[in-house]
């Protein structure tokens, strides 16, 4: 309770880690910019209704030509005239349903633009907590709230700016219309008012292109950590250092247990006579050190010792080698440089020996007895560790 307190009343002043901002992210909580998804759709919309507009005019114009034509077959069977009306409501709900599925994956896009495809329901969902009248007075008054209350004051004005400016500058131009055919006096109110149309959109995209680093600020700053918080991230990430030994203890076991397989490569092994069974591998073409390949303990170095014999592979009793090879290398590893001299005192044992048994020498003498650093016999450690 008290670390709780304590995480509370600490400032959250530091950045949020990967794994927070993540998880803000499968729960839906991303940057996203209004004024973009705005300008999308405002935007979009206009130039589709720019580049659709004289397909759209001119099937409405050919459908009220068909309208607007009253001949006798029209007058004998009234059914002609809904079939008109039919035909024309076909061309406009065809037309608004094309734009509006234009517009909806504008709006889509220009949402998706700032903080991505987020799969999550959770910001659907009824969410009970914001029934509380307090802490919605409370949100009132947030750093977010008086952004947004600038950012709106600050496009209200500009549009109210520009659109008085850009009327009065027009008032003479729409006054001039009523003595144009209708045909040009229609052309030319469409280009004016696309040409403040333009100057609307203008200022959205100022104020967009603000608002987009704007929100990823704000929602990074939400997302702030305290020390205390990433402290206990760090530990969660961690895990309980006792069952991360657990977990590599028995990573090693069933990498020990697997490598079995490789002891008929082996170029001999070593064992101390009921614990520990160590198998080498030399190659001098490919190796800058002999590797231990297999290791076990206890019935799984009886298990390396009968395959080695099986495969004719030369084990040989070396008790504190063999306990120090087992206890500090690591399989597919170079031995330690601490063990060359013992190693290869063994190993140059193992090439007479075979050289005899191919008949290219002499059979040599006993096996060698490898010197080995005490520090490095883990009995040897512990022998001391129990005189102390």
């Amino acid at each position: 309770m008290f670390s709780l307190m304590e995480s509370s009343s600490q400032d959250r002043q530091l950045p949020a880690s990967e794994r927070k901002l993540k998880k803000a992210r499968d729960d839906g909580q991303v940057a996203r910019s209004r004024d973009l998804a705005n300008l999308a759709v405002l935007g979009g919309g206009c130039i589709a209704l720019l580049l659709m507009a004289p397909l759209m005019f001119a099937q409405i114009r050919a459908q009220m030509s068909g309208q607007l034509v009253f001949d006798a077959h029209a007058l004998h069977d009234p059914l002609t005239m809904l079939n008109r009306l039919g035909q024309m409501v076909g061309v406009g709900l065809g037309s608004s349903v094309v734009f509006a599925v234009v517009v909806s994956l504008i709006a889509v896009l220009g949402a998706v633009a700032t903080g991505g495809w987020v799969t999550s329901l959770k910001p659907v969902l009824p969410d009970f907590s914001r029934l509380n009248p307090i802490s919605g007075l409370g949100r009132l008054f947030t750093k977010d709230k008086a952004t947004e209350v600038l950012k709106v004051t600050f496009i209200a004005g500009m549009i109210l700016w520009i659109g008085f400016g850009y009327l009065a500058a027009g008032m003479d131009t729409l006054g001039a219309l009523v003595l144009q055919p209708s045909a040009r006096a229609l052309t030319v109110l469409a280009d004016w008012v696309a040409k403040g149309i333009a100057l609307m959109l203008l200022v959205l995209l100022v104020v967009a292109m603000v608002d987009v680093p704007l929100q990823n600020f704000l929602h990074r700053s939400r997302l702030k950590m305290s020390h205390q918080e990433l402290k206990q991230e760090t530990k969660e990430s961690d895990g309980n250092p006792q069952m991360k030994g657990r977990l590599r203890q028995r990573q090693r076991d069933i990498a020990q247990g697997n490598s079995v397989k490789a002891v008929p490569k082996a170029d001999f092994v070593l064992m101390n006579p009921t614990h520990y069974a160590v198998a080498l591998r030399y190659d001098e073409h490919t190796m800058a050190a002999p590797r231990v390949i297999a290791k076990g303990a206890d019935l799984l170095a009886f298990k390396i010792r009968d395959l080695a014999k099986e495969h004719e592979v030369p084990v040989l009793q070396a008790p504190m080698l063999a306990r120090a090879l087992y206890a500090h290398a690591e399989l597919d590893e170079d031995i330690p440089t601490s063990l060359y001299t013992a190693v290869a005192q063994v190993l140059a044992y193992i090439y007479r020996l075979k050289a005899a048994l191919r008949g290219d020498g002499p059979m040599p003498q006993e096996a060698p007895a490898p010197f080995v650093p005490p520090e490095l016999d883990p009995l040897s450690n512990v022998l001391a560790a129990t005189a102390a």
